[in-house]
């Protein structure tokens, strides 16, 4: 059911209970969960934190904790299956969901008990309606067996018939029912997407209840700009949300426009502005953060000799000498660094990079820190998706949470090292697959799949690590390409994720077009390829487009997906 009143319906009802914060491996949901664990301290609300990365780790959770617990709160997960199947709980249990995940399960929705979802109501749901896809048990009652042997009375076989006819009506009436319904329910399910960030839903609750802090409203804004940078969102959902949080940024930033009412330089000021579209390139050189940006390194072309000198002429259009581009980024002459931006997006326009401006906002500590929106992104999904073992399974996602809180620095600046490591692969791996031609049309898609001993294949095992790698591929390889139908499919691609057990893990991105959408079909087309070859499959993460398969079913299931999408 959806909850229209947060505060009323979702705060308050909790407020006073213990509660068990389930909580996906995304940087949203760090951020909602930042937001929410604020909200919780102000109120003295008792709860305990869990992380989950998918659907196991979920069950495991919920039935290690249902018998203390009675109160869960679901963020980034849960929303697009059917809950109460998957856990089995008690009635007197109840899950409140906050998920940008589309769509959401029809049973979820018209569950008017036991789970409430805590969504955005302006977001485009399309939910069908409840007669189309429920209708009450009737009792059927069985068919008589006694036939008439013509020695009854006329008027009782008359009515017998009657009833004979009328029975076969209802059966044909619920089967062409039912056939609606299962069109009904494939045109809904068929797609998978996003909706609104579930840190700005948490920010809207803090907002409506007047605890909103601008720590909050930078989580928020955070959480938004992963939706962007993981490319889960369109543009325009992107600049809307944008112009929402911009008002917000005003309101609470307002005060050091005038010298009576200034911030302490220590202070934290947001500010909203157009920045370059360069990755951690304020934590980086110039040179780097051009060569490792997806959209520069694609436009450019950098995996060829012809690439490189068009990245040559492009820095001298600019007029920025080498040795300036290649010291980091802070150390660059002022006089330069005053009218960067400026010259970068002039020179960009003549080389066809329209669009290396973006909306964006950026945060300050004293003189000293300043990130964008996008840095934080980079750093903590970096940290979230440290290959380095330390200690338990849950210690990069306590890391990650740390490291967005200001006070954490350290923590956050090891997550921007361990990010440009992270942009640095990607680009490598881009370059390898392009220039050896592991990018194959299959037919109805592009399949690429890494082998065992490629450089960083480790880094792959990781579901967003290798989703922006996917999205890097593509791009890459739709500006490379000459064939006209390869730029409009979509992309499959498989890294090795457990080399003893033999499996792989798969990822299917839609394509690179600009009336893109952002609705991703690979998620069905995986579930029914894996159930007509019978293939060893484990649907386990909350992205259904993200699967783990047996390396020796690769083969017969691919040929599958090839069959189904024809």
């Amino acid at each position: 059911m959806f909850v229209s009143d947060c505060r009323r319906e979702f705060y308050d009802l909790i407020v006073t209970q213990r509660v068990l914060l389930l909580v996906a491996s995304d940087v949203d949901a760090l951020c909602a969960c930042k937001i929410l664990q604020a909200l919780f301290q102000c109120d003295h609300v008792q709860y305990t934190l869990v992380p989950v990365s998918g659907w196991q780790e979920l069950e495991t959770a919920f039935l290690e904790h249902k018998d203390q617990f009675k109160y869960f709160v679901l963020i980034n997960c849960g929303a697009n299956v059917d809950l109460l199947e998957i856990l089995q709980p008690e009635e007197d249990t109840f899950f409140f969901v906050c998920d940008s995940h589309r769509p959401i399960n029809v049973v979820n929705v018209y569950n008017d008990t036991q789970i409430k979802l805590l969504v955005k109501q302006d977001d485009d749901l399309d939910v069908p309606a409840y007669d189309d896809i429920f209708r009450d048990e009737e009792d059927e009652e069985e068919d008589s067996e006694n036939e008439s042997d013509g020695s009854e009375p006329l008027e009782k076989r008359r009515r017998f018939e009657e009833e004979v006819i009328e029975r076969t009506m209802k059966r044909r009436q619920r089967r062409e029912w039912e056939a609606r319904r299962r069109e009904i329910l494939f045109d809904y399910e068929q797609y998978e997407y996003h909706g609104t960030s579930s840190a700005m839903v948490m920010f809207d609750l803090a907002w409506i209840m007047s605890k909103d802090l601008n720590d909050m409203l930078w989580w928020a804004i955070v959480g938004l700009t992963d939706q962007w940078v993981q490319d889960k969102i369109t543009q325009m959902k992107y600049v809307t949300d944008i112009g929402i949080l911009q008002r917000h940024v005003s309101r609470h930033n307002h005060r050091n426009e005038d010298e009576e009412n200034s911030l302490s330089i220590d202070c934290m000021r947001i500010a909203f502005e157009y920045d370059l579209r360069l990755a951690l390139y304020q934590h980086w050189s110039l040179y780097e953060s051009l060569c490792n940006t997806s959209y520069t390194s694609a436009s450019l072309k950098l995996w060829s000799v012809q690439g490189q000198k068009r990245l040559q002429e492009f820095l001298a259009d600019m007029g920025l000498p080498l040795k300036q581009v290649k010291q980091k980024f802070n150390s660059m002459d002022m006089s330069l660094k005053e009218n960067l931006r400026e010259m970068i997006e002039e020179s960009a326009n003549k080389f066809g990079m329209k669009d290396l401006r973006v909306q964006t906002f950026s945060i300050h500590f004293g003189f000293k820190n300043k990130f964008s929106a996008s840095d934080i992104v980079y750093a903590t999904t970096s940290l979230m998706e440290n290959i380095e073992k330390e200690g338990p399974e849950t210690t990069n996602f306590i890391k990650a949470l740390d490291s967005l809180s200001r006070g954490n620095l350290d923590k956050l600046h090891q997550g921007l090292d361990l990010a440009k490591k992270q942009l640095r692969a990607i680009q490598q791996t881009v370059a390898s697959c392009i220039c050896t031609n592991l990018v194959i049309s299959q037919g109805p898609f592009l399949y690429c799949s890494l082998m065992e001993g490629t450089p960083d294949v480790k880094l792959f095992s990781k579901p967003v690590s290798l989703c922006l790698l996917s999205k890097y591929l593509l791009k890459s390889f739709v500006c490379s390409t000459k064939n006209k139908r390869c730029k409009l499919l979509p992309l499959v691609m498989a890294a090795p994720m457990d080399v003893e057990q033999g499996t792989v893990i798969m990822v299917g991105i839609p394509p690179e077009t600009e009336s893109s959408d952002k609705k991703n079909f690979f998620g069905r087309a995986f579930e029914k390829a894996a159930e007509s070859t019978n293939s060893r499959t484990l649907h386990n993460h909350f992205e259904m487009s993200i699967i783990e398969l047996k390396t020796e079913d690769r083969s017969k299931f691919l040929d599958a997906l090839i069959s189904l999408l024809s």
